[in-house]
């Protein structure tokens, strides 16, 4: 059964999420923002896979998410989903992954609907630097990860 739009928010570590749908649908993962209390079937599993994650017990998920826009970026999601929970890819290796470029994926980060679901947050620049993060407190929620998921390769 298709839903309209539809909004809910679960308390984590890192402050508020907002989980956005609309149908059989995610249409974006809004960290430090509150949203109504809707109820659906998806957002219900959606909350509980993010509390799962939060509570150490998840690291995939399984969550029906709105098509990317274009082919280039579902390329470009899709080679940010095979990073594994722990693990990080730099800008460059995972442009090379999808015929991309590195500035092109760092847009792709940025512009990431679905941050967690979507791991950008384990995309880190050449040298394993922290770099930039678009979602939350920026840096701090992408250290938090991070350092949640216990992944290596990175440096503070």
């Amino acid at each position: 059964m298709a839903y309209a739009r539809a909004t809910a928010t679960i308390a984590t570590p890192i402050g508020p999420v907002r989980i956005e749908a609309e149908g059989d649908a995610l249409t974006g993962i809004r960290i430090g923002q509150d949203g109504a209390g809707d109820d659906t079937p998806l957002l219900r599993e959606a909350r509980a896979q993010l509390a799962a994650y939060f509570e150490g017990k998840l690291t995939v998920f399984d969550l029906p998410l709105a098509p990317a826009a274009t082919a280039e970026a579902k390329a470009q999601r899709a080679a940010i989903a095979s990073i594994g929970y722990g693990e990080t890819r730099t800008y460059g290796d995972l442009a090379e992954a999808c015929g991309s470029s590195a500035r092109a994926m760092g847009q792709a980060c940025a512009s990431n609907p679905f941050p967690v679901v979507v791991p950008c947050h384990r995309v880190l620049p050449a040298g394993g630097a922290l770099g930039y993060y678009s979602a939350g407190d920026g840096p701090a929620t992408k250290a938090w990860l991070l350092r949640h998921e216990r992944a290596e390769g990175w440096l503070l």
